[in-house]
């Protein structure tokens, strides 16, 4: 008796609609680098904390869901990197080797894969789908950020708590809200322009 494997198509997320070669990846990858860094200019500092709010996490997410697991990856690392080597593109037009929230920029590397991961599973279609995989993304983030603030400001994990995520919780919840929102919405577009061509 012969069996006939039926491949599965590949699986897709944003990215591969829009870029077909390694020149389109790499515009990808460096202009979602460029948006995180736009988006950390939303910068507001809060006194007791040297953590400020954001808008980089918002950027976080959708390139990690929208690009998958190694472009979003790549695009995280280069820019941490780029920052870390001098480009201004931190909060607040900073750039170096912050201590106490390094951490949070080593999670978005970490998140950005996951979610890109999760994406090409496709955890992107649907809002109840994408919003879990968002909040897992800032859970990702936070599972770093959070340990390295307390070894960096030498204080307790339950300290770093109230420095580094409660001030955050209700605007993390929005930015996961909105990403989640984004992207079905996206792949409703891709498909109705998809539906169109045809």
């Amino acid at each position: 008796m012969t069996t006939i494997a039926v491949s599965s198509p590949p699986r897709r997320v944003l990215g591969d609609v829009v870029s077909q070669s390694l020149l389109g990846d790499a515009i990808l990858v460096v202009g979602a680098a460029a948006l995180v860094g736009l988006l950390a200019q939303v910068s507001i500092p809060l006194g007791f904390t040297p953590v400020p709010i954001t808008g980089q996490t918002l950027g976080v997410l959708l390139a990690g869901a929208a690009l998958g697991w190694r472009r979003a990856g790549i695009s995280m690392a280069l820019y941490v990197a780029a920052g870390v080597a001098g480009v201004p593109w931190f909060a607040q037009h900073s750039h170096g080797l912050p201590t106490a929230t390094f951490g949070y920029l080593v999670g978005f590397v970490l998140a950005g894969s996951l979610l890109g991961w999760l994406a090409a599973r496709g955890r992107d279609r649907t809002v109840l789908r994408a919003l879990t995989s968002m909040l897992l993304g800032e859970a990702a983030i936070y599972a770093v950020a959070l340990p390295w603030l307390a070894v960096s400001l030498h204080v307790s994990l339950a300290h770093a708590l109230t420095l580094g995520f409660t001030p955050f919780v209700v605007g993390d919840l929005v930015k996961a809200a909105l990403a989640g929102l984004a992207l079905p919405a996206s792949w409703r577009l891709v498909d109705r322009l998809g539906r169109a061509k045809g």
